[in-house]
């Protein structure tokens, strides 16, 4: 849909290239949990090596790591949703090689404080920093992080060279823990329900189901349906989401499809009650109920095939997409 926006806008794919390919790392990771599946909440492919830890660090879900630049960094996603990329990477190699924590709970504390929250991105760059999604570990010390934030600190547990920084113990600062971070974060529990039941009963058309990862405002669009955004308990609680990302998706779901009702809930809670209607849906990997009719999803290029690893995928898009346009 960004892509299309921007052809229609007048740009050539050479002018916009790099932020073409940006798009195109969604739609690779996505691939990636379409064929891997529940795979990607373990370690990949291979085990992490020199885990010490479960949980979360408390310094970094308190932002006092007494590191300036990653402090300021998690307290603005606490208040924004947001993260760079570098500083994403930074974490993540703190947390799971300094730390020596296992990948998957920092990483659910992350994406649950993301607005652009990507699970399969989000999964897979953590497994990637901490080697289970690569054959080595990313490392970050006090001197790249002062080069690329322009910071100018020394004197942190970061302050080694490559060579000499995976040989530290872990640092004080980073040894106490929250086994269970996000054990309070499923939000929905608490909101006020649409009642919809009555409303829709009235009125036998189709039902279109949207979700967190599925609120395409052009999806069916001229097909005659009620529209529900589904939020059930059972997701939530596998892929906690922050107060403020539940309310952005709330917020997106409202603005940019009225008629949107919302039901808090499970999928066979909602079919119990509209056992004659024709359900619709997007095909996702976190998707467990049986729709009637399952949509495929928008990609860069549907004919992009799934590759390992990201610039033969890359080659493959860019390919078609040429293709595309010199058709069109």
């Amino acid at each position: 849909m960004v892509y299309n926006r921007l052809l229609e806008r007048g740009f050539k794919l050479y002018q916009m290239e790099k932020f073409v390919q940006e798009l195109a790392w969604r739609d690779f990771w996505q691939r990636q949990w379409q064929h891997h599946g529940a795979a990607i909440n373990q370690d990949l492919k291979h085990p992490q090596q020199n885990v010490s830890f479960h949980g979360l660090p408390r310094a970094i879900q308190e932002a006092d790591t007494g590191i300036d630049v990653i402090d300021k960094a998690i307290e603005e996603l606490y208040q924004t949703g947001y993260l760079h990329n570098h500083l994403r990477m930074y974490l993540a190699s703190i947390v799971c090689n300094v730390g020596q924590y296992h990948w998957h709970i920092p990483a659910q504390w992350m994406f649950a404080h993301l607005l652009d929250g990507d699970w399969a991105s989000n999964a897979l760059s953590w497994q990637w920093v901490a080697g289970s999604n690569a054959n080595k570990k990313y490392w970050a010390n006090q001197d790249n992080i002062n080069h690329f934030c322009h910071s100018n600190q020394w004197k942190t547990f970061l302050d080694f060279s490559y060579e000499d920084l995976p040989n530290q113990a872990v640092p004080e600062v980073l040894r106490e823990h929250v086994l269970e971070p996000l054990s309070e974060m499923n939000h929905i529990l608490s909101l006020e329900q649409d009642n919809i039941l009555p409303e829709f009963a009235n009125e036998k058309k189709a039902i279109c189901i949207y979700a967190p990862y599925n609120l395409d405002p052009l999806w069916r669009k001229d097909l005659s349906a009620h529209r529900i955004l589904l939020l059930e308990p059972d997701y939530f609680n596998q892929y906690p989401t922050s107060k403020r990302v539940l309310n952005f998706i709330l917020d997106l779901a409202h603005e940019n499809i009225p008629e949107i009702k919302v039901f808090i809930g499970s999928f066979d809670r909602l079919r119990m009650h509209f056992s004659d209607r024709v359900f619709y849906a997007k095909e996702h990997p976190t998707l467990a109920y049986p729709a009637d009719v399952l949509d495929a999803r928008d990609w860069l290029s549907d004919q992009a095939p799934y590759k390992p690893s990201f610039f033969p995928y890359w080659k493959s898009c860019s390919k078609y997409l040429k293709q595309e346009l010199s058709i069109a």
